[in-house]
């Protein structure tokens, strides 16, 4: 089984998120998400939240494979640790491919025990408008283990911290807008 692990912060997620996961869905056999807290940012909303609105971002997508679940118990600062867990949720002979936005590239090395991570998992890289996939940071990844894709997708030219400054209400479903105002968020 080919199983996709898309954590974001989703702060709030994203029209991007859900064209993400719509096309994860068409490419793998299990797509797991989650909203997380990333120690290299700062958060404003509570986890709680991102995760409801999650919820309603993926209760949105329409897909005949119904394949896309939110998996919030998998939430991790350390994506090792998310890892572990989805490896005794579905197993060992499972395919992990951990997905990331190309604007988190950079970061990686950095990231908790990357070399068993890296281990672990394949890596897919989701380009983002503004943000250069370039050779070096690839063969850093190579260099300590990766295995690395490029997805053939590009995300939309949206973010959660441009509707955060400038409350965009375009960059975001519907569902998760009226979620937003009915609790008082990002106000």
């Amino acid at each position: 089984m080919q199983i996709a692990l898309f954590g974001t912060s989703a702060d709030p997620p994203t029209a991007g998120h859900q064209k993400i996961l719509k096309w994860l869905s068409e490419s793998y056999d299990w797509v797991a998400v989650w909203a997380a807290d990333n120690p290299f940012k700062s958060q404003q909303t509570p986890l709680s939240h991102r995760a409801a609105m999650l919820q309603l971002l993926i209760t949105d997508i329409n897909t005949t494979r119904q394949n896309i679940t939110l998996e919030q118990e998998l939430s991790s600062w350390r994506t090792l640790e998310t890892v572990e867990k989805a490896k005794l949720r579905w197993g060992d002979d499972a395919d992990y491919t951990l997905i990331i936005g190309s604007d988190l590239l950079h970061q990686l090395p950095r990231w908790y025990h990357i070399e068993d991570l890296l281990q672990k998992v394949q890596l897919l890289v989701i380009p983002r408008p503004g943000y250069v996939i370039d050779d070096f940071s690839l063969e850093g990844v190579r260099q300590l283990g990766g295995k690395i894709a490029i997805a053939s997708l590009t995300g939309l030219d949206v973010s959660s911290t441009a509707f955060r400054e400038q409350k965009d209400p375009d960059t975001l479903t519907p569902h998760v807008v009226a979620y937003i105002h009915q609790q008082h968020l990002y106000v």
